[in-house]
């Protein structure tokens, strides 16, 4: 199949946006024709850093002007959703930083936005394109490793006071919520993408240290249609910071230990007695680099070569963003939620009727 260059535009250009920018600059297939970010300086240095030959004040301002192939949003998440419609419009592919919305309602009108168009939105969910997550998947899906039994999902991070002096942090308008929606989202995203479908959630928020309006803590027990169960914590409290996973399938329990990246080497294997042959299998393949955004821009240009939806589609994302939802939902309420039936209030907004901490 004859691979083409991508014309690429970069929409926000704050911290995450140089990872974006080495991805497409290491992969030889794109190339980076413009910046887009309000702050008219920080946009110039980004360029300038970048090599990017043209700087707009407006994601509206470079779509009249450049023709794109695919615009990275890695713009505050509050504006993830209206940019992408506006790709969406004008028939470019928007690839959004996580999280792709700050509520369930907006990734439903971004689905049928898309459907009226000849684009698509992906979402940046890097790490299921890691080292070792398509043997995982693999040997799963071949029975390999038995039923899926028990799983915990930990991302124990810190982040000081510092960190949410910047204004769009920590507030539900504009983050959509706390370290749920921003931080634990890759390895719960992760976790649910590798066990299937939930079936429900019970959970609890809380905001303990940080001076901010959304949960600085969260924790939820999940049922999985499998009839595994699950936990996940998500925090920016925990000064011994890990990214953790675990699975516990009937033959074995997988293990990934990481921070903010991974390779082969952080996965561990431990057969369960009798089935020792699993660690043998796994370790036959291993597969080289870590896990980042290079991995999945190759998928999605793999697919726009051969005209295919990109991967993460919206689809593939909503029942990450339900989960979260429904996490919320749980908390506030002190109810169990159930796949599919997110109360009204919790559809529109993270918080619904507002947090109970006011």
């Amino acid at each position: 199949m004859a691979q083409r260059t991508y014309r690429i535009a970069i929409v926000g250009t704050g911290g995450i946006a140089g990872a974006h920018a080495r991805a497409v600059r290491d992969s030889g297939r794109g190339r980076l024709v413009a910046a887009v970010d309000v702050d008219a300086d920080r946009a110039r240095a980004f360029a300038k850093e970048w090599d990017v030959p043209r700087v707009f004040a407006s994601l509206d301002e470079l779509l009249g002007a450049e023709e794109l192939d695919l615009a990275h949003i890695c713009s505050p998440p509050g504006s993830h959703a209206s940019l992408a419609a506006r790709c969406l419009a004008a028939g470019v592919t928007a690839l959004v930083e996580k999280p792709p919305v700050v509520s369930l309602d907006e990734l439903d009108e971004l689905i049928e936005a898309e459907r009226g168009s000849g684009a698509y939105v992906t979402t940046v969910f890097q790490h299921r394109f890691g080292p070792g997550v398509a043997r995982l998947r693999r040997m799963a899906a071949a029975g390999e490793l038995g039923r899926p039994l028990t799983a915990t999902c930990l991302t124990q991070w810190y982040r000081g006071d510092a960190y949410y002096a910047v204004p769009w942090r920590g507030s539900w308008e504009t983050e959509g919520g706390g370290p749920t929606m921003g931080h634990g989202i890759h390895q719960f995203d992760l976790l649910l993408s590798t066990l299937g479908p939930w079936r429900e959630v019970t959970a609890v928020a809380a905001r303990l240290a940080r001076p901010v309006k959304t949960e600085d803590v969260s924790m939820a027990l999940v049922t999985f249609e499998s009839g595994a169960v699950a936990t996940v914590v998500n925090s920016v409290l925990s000064p011994r910071q890990v990214t953790a996973l675990r699975f516990d399938y009937e033959y074995a329990s997988v293990e990934l230990e990481h921070l903010y990246s991974y390779s082969d080497a952080d996965w561990r294997v431990t057969p369960a007695p009798g089935h020792e042959a699993v660690a043998a299998r796994w370790a036959a393949d291993p597969v080289p680099g870590e896990s980042g955004h290079s991995g999945q821009l190759a998928a999605v240009y793999d697919a726009l070569d051969a005209g295919e939806p990109p991967p993460v589609t919206l689809a593939d994302a909503r029942p990450t963003v339900e989960f979260i939802a429904a996490l919320y939902a749980s908390a506030f309420t002190g109810e169990r939620v159930r796949g599919g039936a997110v109360p009204a209030p919790f559809a529109a907004r993270m918080d619904g009727t507002g947090a109970p901490w006011g």
